[in-house]
Order: C-alpha cells, then sequence, then structure tokens
C-alpha cells in the first residue's frame, strides 16, 4: 500500500491543521478554557483518524468483493469529543494491485440520496482502466440511509417538495411549508442543523483519513458535484482527480437551483414543440411548433377546468406542467401528451408505452415508469430539506416574497415557473450554523454535462465551470439525460473522462462534442439514459 502508516500519519496531520484554527475561532471565550477546550479537540480528532474500518462481507446475498464498514464523525466538528454519528462506507477493492493510484470516492446526488450500494452498481460497468486504478468506495452521506439516518416524520402528503401557485391556495401553502419545518425541528431538531454540506465534506476528508489516503479522488452527480466542489475549497491540498458529472451552480445554491428548473424548461419545451412538429404525421399534435404549443396549453386549460380522466386517475392543469422534465426528452414526453388528449377527446388509451392496467399517467407525468412502489419513508425528503435549507442563509423569510416571485416567475415562466418560486419549508429553518462556502480557491477538476439534463441543466453546469477556476469541461453537445458517465458508453463524453481519471491529466482546453441523444426514438420508452445510474432521478432532485 505504498508505506501505507505514513501515509495515514501524514493524513492525520493535514486533518488537524484544518480543524483546530476552526475550533479556536468557534470555541474562543477565557484563554484558559480555550486551551482546554482545543487540548480535547485535538485528542478526539486524533481519536477519529486513527479508526480501523471493520471491513466485512456485505451481505450473503451480494458478492463477497463488495465489503462495508462503519466509521464514527462527529456531529458538530466545533466539538468533536461531543456527540458522534455513524459513517456507512463500503469498498470494491481494485483489479490489479499493482496499478492501484488510490481511493475513488462517490457520490449520487440528491442531497439524501444514498451512495453504499455505487461500489457495486458502477463496479460493474466502470471501465478496466479505472476499475484498475481505484478501490471504489461508497458512502451513505451523514443522516442517510445506514449512515444514522434522520426522520421529520412526514406524512406521504407532506413528501412533495413543489406546490403550484394559486391565490386561494397560497394560505394552505405557508402552512405546509411551515408545518415541515415544525416536524423537523421536533423530531430531528438536534441533528439538522449539522446535516449540511459542509459537514458532509468534512466526513468525506475523515473516509480519506481512515483509509490511510494523502489525497482523495471522486467522482460526484448532481448535488455531489457541489459536495465535491466544496470539498474542493475546504481541502485544496487533499484533492486528486476529481470528477464533477450533471453540475450543480454554487452561485445558485439553493434557491437559484430551484428557479433553474422553470427558466430552463422553457427552451427545453421550445425544442420539444420543434420536435413534435416534424413527426405531425405520427403524432397529430401541430404541423408547426406554434400549433404544437397550442395543442399542449389548450390542454392544460381544459384539464384546469375539469380534470381529465385517464384509466380512473384525474389529471389537472397543474399535473401536466409539473411535468417540466419530461420536455428535456422529446421522444418520452409526446406519447404521453397524445394520451391525454385522446382521453381528453374521449378516446381509447391506446398509445404505446402510455396504457395498461399498471400505467400511471400521474406517475409518467412525474417521471417516475412502473408500478407504485412500497410508500418510502421521509428520510431522503428529511435529509433533503436539511442541506438546502441549512447550506444558506440567502432564504427569504417573508412569505409576501414568495408570493410575488410566484405570481411574477408564473407570467414569465408558465411551465414551470410558480412551482419554482413558491414558498418553501427554508422560509422557516432555523438559521445555518456556517456562512456558505465560498469558490476562491483554483480547483483543476473536471466537470461534465450533458446538453439538455433536466435536473442539472446546462447553465447550471457552465456556471459550475466557471465558479471553478482551473477546471475543464466536456459538454456532451446533443446528449440528453441527468448523469452523462458511464450512463451512455457511446456518449462522447466518455473517453474524455476515462483518460482523466486513469491519467491524472486534464484536457488541455474544454471540450465540446457532439453526440446522439439517448433513446431519441424509442417511442414510449422512460425519460431516462440509456443505462439508468442509480442516482436520485425524480424531477424534484439534484
Amino acid at each position: 500500500m505504498r508505506k501505507k502508516r505514513l501515509a495515514s500519519l501524514l493524513a492525520a496531520a493535514g486533518l488537524l491543521a484544518s480543524t483546530v484554527p476552526l475550533l479556536a475561532a468557534a470555541q474562543a471565550s477565557a484563554t484558559d478554557t480555550t486551551t482546554a477546550v482545543n487540548t480535547a479537540a485535538v485528542q478526539a480528532d486524533s481519536a477519529y483518524l486513527r479508526q480501523k474500518p471493520a471491513w466485512h462481507r456485505c451481505s450473503a446475498e451480494q458478492p463477497a468483493s463488495y465489503e462495508c464498514a462503519t466509521i464514527k464523525v462527529p456531529l458538530d466538528y466545533r466539538r468533536p469529543a461531543g456527540r458522534t454519528l455513524d459513517l456507512a462506507i463500503s469498498r470494491v477493492r481494485s483489479t490489479n494491485p499493482a496499478k492501484r493510484h488510490g481511493v475513488l470516492l462517490m457520490n449520487p446526488g440528491g442531497p439524501g440520496g444514498p451512495g453504499l450500494d455505487l461500489p457495486l452498481a458502477l463496479g460493474e460497468v466502470v471501465p478496466a482502466e479505472v476499475g484498475e486504478r481505484y478501490d471504489l468506495i461508497g458512502f451513505d452521506p451523514r443522516g442517510v440511509g445506514a449512515s444514522s439516518p434522520i426522520s421529520c416524520g412526514l406524512a406521504d402528503a407532506e413528501l412533495g417538495i413543489d406546490r403550484p401557485y394559486r391565490p386561494g391556495s397560497f394560505p394552505s401553502d405557508v402552512t405546509w411549508a411551515r408545518t415541515i419545518a415544525e416536524k423537523c425541528r421536533q423530531k430531528a431538531g438536534s441533528v439538522l442543523p449539522y446535516i449540511t454540506t459542509r459537514n458532509t465534506a468534512r466526513d468525506m476528508d475523515i473516509i480519506r483519513a481512515v483509509l490511510g489516503e494523502r489525497k482523495l479522488s471522486y467522482l460526484g452527480y448532481s448535488y455531489g458535484t457541489y459536495l465535491g466542489a466544496v470539498y474542493a475549497q475546504m481541502f485544496p491540498g487533499r484533492t486528486d482527480r476529481f470528477v464533477l458529472d450533471s453540475g450543480v451552480d454554487p452561485e445558485l445554491v439553493w434557491r437559484g437551483m430551484f428557479r433553474t428548473w422553470a427558466t430552463e424548461a422553457e427552451p427545453a419545451f421550445a425544442r420539444w414543440t420543434r420536435w413534435a412538429a416534424e413527426r405531425s404525421g405520427e403524432y397529430h399534435l401541430g404541423e408547426s411548433p406554434a400549433a404544437v404549443s397550442k395543442t399542449f396549453w389548450d390542454l392544460v386549460a381544459r384539464a384546469d377546468r375539469d380534470p381529465i380522466v385517464f384509466q380512473g386517475e384525474k389529471i389537472s392543469g397543474d399535473d401536466i406542467r409539473r411535468a417540466r422534465a419530461l420536455f428535456f426528452y422529446p421522444a418520452q414526453a409526446t406519447p404521453l401528451v397524445v394520451a391525454l388528449k385522446d382521453a381528453a377527446d374521449g378516446k381509447p388509451a391506446v398509445t404505446p408505452g402510455a396504457s395498461g392496467p399498471d400505467f400511471s399517467m400521474k406517475r409518467a407525468l412525474a417521471g417516475r415508469s412502473g408500478a407504485a412502489a412500497e410508500p418510502a419513508s421521509d428520510n431522503d425528503v428529511a435529509v433533503f430539506w436539511s442541506v438546502v435549507c441549512g447550506d444558506t442563509d440567502s432564504w427569504p423569510r417573508d412569505p409576501e416574497r414568495y408570493r410575488r416571485d410566484a405570481v411574477r416567475d408564473k407570467a414569465a415562466y408558465p411551465l414551470y415557473g410558480d412551482f419554482a418560486s413558491n414558498i418553501k419549508p427554508c422560509a422557516f429553518w432555523p438559521r445555518p450554523l456556517e456562512a456558505q462556502t465560498p469558490m476562491r480557491t483554483p480547483a483543476r477538476v473536471l466537470t461534465v454535462q450533458n446538453e439538455w439534463d433536466s435536473q442539472t441543466p446546462l447553465a447550471s453546469g457552465l456556471g459550475l465551470h466557471r465558479a471553478l477556476k482551473g477546471s475543464r469541461m466536456v459538454l456532451a453537445l446533443g446528449g440528453e439525460g441527468h448523469g452523462v458517465y458511464l450512463a451512455d458508453p457511446s456518449s462522447c463524453a466518455a473517453a474524455p473522462v476515462t483518460a482523466y481519471l486513469a491519467t491524472g491529466r486534464l484536457p488541455a482546453e474544454d471540450i465540446s462534442c457532439r453526440t446522439s441523444s439517448p433513446g431519441a426514438e424509442r417511442k414510449g420508452a422512460s425519460p431516462s439514459p440509456v443505462r439508468p445510474l442509480p442516482i436520485p432521478s425524480g424531477p424534484g432532485r439534484f
């Protein structure tokens, strides 16, 4: 392991150097008290860094090469001698130890997405030259899954994250947002303030240290790109080969990212109208983009007046508008619009991919395929709000501000503007314990982006690349889907990413390459990449 003990000692020295100033600043009261606290902090930090993961087979049903362990991290890094959290980690070892470079930590996004199974899931598809150079490392971030999971005790009806604006229902929207915040505070108030991106980045550095590595390589998707960017700012000397796939713009964290879903849905919708018009002989939605648009908005207005009954489900105009993510994938959106139009006209549901006993139009419009799953816990939602509300103090506190913004944005971005700008629980969330992370330190990392990504649209990915001075970008022009690398082996972005991970050499300049849209001509396919990645996939996640 190339003098693993020395690497571990160097890693320990590095982490202590970064945490002691924070502790001194956070806890500086009387001099004697500060000295005592800092001494205890150093001892506590040393204990975290000396942990030896007890690796074991994750389960008898899974390959023996897929190993799991649990380590401890402090709940509050300002008080490392205090309460701890469990952090579940996993690994699949390098396939060729002679060529091993280090570890590749992975995060699927969310925030709130579990990542413990990523080494197993992605290990099956990583190119050989990547698999032999790294131990693939997964983890459930703090508060998620097997890592001291949190809950707000939310009912199923409270698990959604977006609500359309209507004057008559806005008071109930305010009540919903306040109720979510209050339930979370009552159920998990002692933990929620510490479920943040900066603390998860600190956890990542603990993982690096206990694995005996001087530096960390990383593959992060969606929200995981922001997590990786924050790590690169907090621990630049330990940042090795970082791939940030489907980028979150740090300047838009987090309300601005919601609003990006509205602004960027409009060009995607316009592209869809052109696509459908070119195929008017097949889909009969209109012979021009303007005609297709009129067909759609007439359908929305009709469903607003009288919900469309589709195989027993009532579909409102708001249900249709909520499907903004579908319009990034024209081949998948068009059959659903046709099926809804046929139902509104009293025709039977016969559209391929949009009929049958297991088909749910509401689930399809929400970007979810297949039969309904068992009711989910609120763990991912609780973590989602903890992070997006706790990372930044930029959320407005006055409900009236949200009302005004929703009215304005519904007019400016009619597909999704009011959903994006309407009130969120963050209006009533406790103030964050730390400021948002500024992107000031150069970061020689690789960002990757599809041109047509519904969750982290191109504008967001460009913002991440712009914020990280020294980064390079691989842009797949024409590419559809959320998540690029390992999703579509034929993507033009695959080779540059693999080369970077294998050699550590960034491209000399940004790369824009042309790729075919995944499944662009497949009727009735689900709105997902060719090979669905194990990352949060609903339209309400990053």
